[in-house]
């Protein structure tokens, strides 16, 4: 089995900072992209940035300039680094990995979500 735990989300005044994590476990052998998408209440889930293995970064353009995503392959961890948050940021947060497990498996795998709630 395979799964992403995330942490680290919460209440935060605009303006404030958080971070998440997410760490994979199991039986991987390799993970390509590891991203975090969010869901806000009434809408869609969208992609907010991604990264791949050697570090290529992808963001959605209301994040750019305020979010960082980075990742520690030894660790199999990323991390989203949240700065000069806003109220339309609040929603729940999910990880997102695409992974090749031991028995060459390809696997698209999500975490639990972790909310993230920005007061005005």
């Amino acid at each position: 089995q395979v799964q992403l735990v995330e942490s680290g989300g919460g209440l935060v005044q605009a303006g404030g900072s958080l971070r998440l994590s997410c760490a994979a476990s199991g039986s991987i052998l390799s993970i390509n992209v590891m991203g975090w998408y969010r869901q806000a209440p009434g809408k869609q889930r969208e992609l907010v940035a991604d990264i791949t293995s050697g570090g290529r970064t992808n963001y959605t353009d209301s994040v750019k300039g305020r979010f960082t995503t980075s990742r520690d392959n030894a660790k199999k961890t990323v991390y989203l680094q949240m700065n000069s948050l806003k109220p339309e940021d609040t929603a729940v947060y999910y990880c997102n990995a695409h992974i090749t497990t031991l028995f060459l498996r390809y696997l698209e795998v999500w975490g639990q979500g972790t909310l993230v709630t920005v007061s005005s």
